[in-house]
């Protein structure tokens, strides 16, 4: 038998009850539906660990560890609640008929509604509007629509940019967040000025350029749901290119302390060079973000090399189930790297003071 599921039934579930029909449609592509025969304990192989499982179909029998058993029928209110979130915990069950299970990873669905109820409290409260830039025909509706923005997708709580963040930080960044509406040619940010802001486009296209023998050298393309301008903020270096919009569209931006405080630091984990070479003897990774002739003078050895100005177009190369320890000279250049890699869902730390805390008896062993 092949259960169809639909938005229909994660709406009768609880606490996705909650979420609107759009958020129900995101969530639909990470649900996993488990076929259970009859007679078979679905729990023995496959636990309830780290998963928020529902019944959705078919009955099961529970025992729980105090010696009680229960059955659970599809149709019964305690079926629209996740099984074994409750004590005394189920120790084993038994498909009672042909049943399916709905499996959600607990993490992410965590998220998902503590997200939702933030955006229906005032907690949320309404994001500021850049003054200069109200009387832009899109801004009022992309204000109404921001807590719904590519942003706070599924696949962003999941992977991308928010999804190591602590949820009080999620809170605080939706209460200093700043919506901007933008129009095509403008400059966002411009190669050599100081860093100031961290960017989400919400909707448009722009366009990344850097100065190169007197022409401007093409770069990368971005798009809705695409971040930038972290690397000067996480480095403290200078803008190192420009980024020119493409469309008219909207942009969320954190000014440079709220980035520091909300953002990177949770993003950024930094290990001690001891502590590092313990994690690469379990199988971690060094990435080298220094400049190829820097790395060939002075790497550590089994490290691989991915620039700075290289490390965007290395996501989806990476290997993501490796875990990476970026470096560079001091400390910066693999701190901006680590943050883009993390906001991708990577893996990854940092040496912390970069090859300069090597100590003097290892440093025999760079070669």
């Amino acid at each position: 038998m092949t259960y169809a599921l639909d938005v229909r039934v994660l709406a009768g579930l609880e606490p996705i009850a909650s979420f609107k029909p759009a958020k129900l449609r995101e969530l639909l592509d990470y649900c996993h539906i488990e076929a259970v025969p009859q007679g078979h304990d679905p729990f023995k192989s496959h636990g309830l660990q780290g998963q928020s499982v529902y019944l959705v179909n078919g009955e099961l029998e529970l025992v729980y560890e105090d010696g009680n058993k229960v059955v659970v029928s599809a149709q019964s209110e305690w079926a629209k609640h996740p099984l074994g979130k409750r004590q005394p915990y189920i120790v084993s069950a038994t498909a009672l008929r042909e049943s399916q299970l709905l499996r959600i990873d607990d993490e992410l669905l965590d998220r998902m509604v503590t997200f939702d109820q933030f955006s229906q409290t005032s907690l949320a409260g309404e994001p500021r509007m850049s003054a200069g830039h109200k009387d832009h025909p899109d801004a009022s509706a992309s204000i109404k629509r921001l807590l719904n923005s590519s942003m706070f997708s599924a696949e962003n709580l999941r992977n991308g940019p928010l999804a190591h963040l602590p949820m009080a930080n999620i809170s605080a960044l939706l209460q200093r967040i700043e919506a901007i509406a933008v129009w095509e040619g403008d400059i966002i940010i411009r190669e050599g000025d100081e860093g100031d802001y961290y960017y989400m486009i919400d909707s448009g296209r722009a366009q990344v350029t850097r100065r190169v023998g007197g022409v401007d050298m093409h770069l990368a393309d971005l798009k809705a749901g695409d971040v930038f301008g972290e690397e000067a903020l996480v480095s403290g270096a200078k803008r190192n290119a420009t980024v020119t919009m493409k469309s008219n569209g909207m942009l969320l931006r954190l000014e440079r302390q709220d980035f520091l405080a909300l953002m990177q630091e949770p993003l950024l984990r930094k290990l001690s060079y001891e502590q590092a070479m313990q994690a690469v003897a379990q199988g971690a990774v060094w990435l080298d973000v220094r400049h190829p002739p820097e790395y060939r003078y002075d790497k550590l050895p089994g490290a691989i090399n991915v620039p700075l100005n290289e490390i965007r177009n290395s996501i989806g190369v990476l290997n993501r189930s490796r875990k990476y320890i970026t470096y560079c000279q001091s400390g910066r250049r693999s701190a901006a790297a680590a943050f883009i890699l993390a906001q991708a869902g990577y893996d990854v730390q940092v040496l912390d003071g970069g090859l300069w805390s090597v100590p003097k008896t290892a440093q025999q062993q760079i070669s």
